[in-house]
């Protein structure tokens, strides 16, 4: 199954896929785009035969919601009331992290990183999704 993940933002939003087989996941795209959101998720959801949504769920360290939790859990809503396609929620406490880690390593300018940052974070989630699918 293909998997689209969200790393929803206020500023921006982080988009990764992975393959059919569910062992890559892969950084897409990072939007700024607000109003249009969910009609471009939509778009990508069809080009790239997504059949399934994970959104980041943040959550702080002690696992209680925060404001920003409640606007993704209404992003969430309004997800399922757009796509036919089911809408998954996954921890992403630390994936902003990783993914800084993740891009550390490279030669890349500040600006560079945090062009990819959110779509590296997204690919981050999706994959601590898909280990857990694994393992259940």
């Amino acid at each position: 199954m293909r998997y689209l993940a969200i790393d929803y933002g206020d500023k921006r939003t982080g988009l990764a896929i992975c393959d059919s087989a569910e062992t890559l996941a892969t950084p897409l795209a990072v939007t700024r785009e607000q109003k249009g959101l969910l009609r471009k998720i939509a778009e990508i959801v069809k080009t790239e035969d997504a059949e399934a949504i994970v959104l980041g769920l943040p959550l702080s360290m002690d696992g209680s919601e925060s404001s920003q939790t409640r606007r993704v859990l209404e992003f969430a809503e309004r997800l399922k009331q757009h796509l036919d396609i089911p809408v998954h929620l996954h921890d992403e406490r630390l994936s902003s992290f990783d993914a800084e880690h993740a891009l550390a390593p490279g030669k890349l300018t500040r600006g560079q990183k945090r062009k990819r940052l959110d779509a590296v974070a997204a690919a981050v989630i999706l994959e601590a999704f898909l280990q857990a699918k694994r393992h259940d």
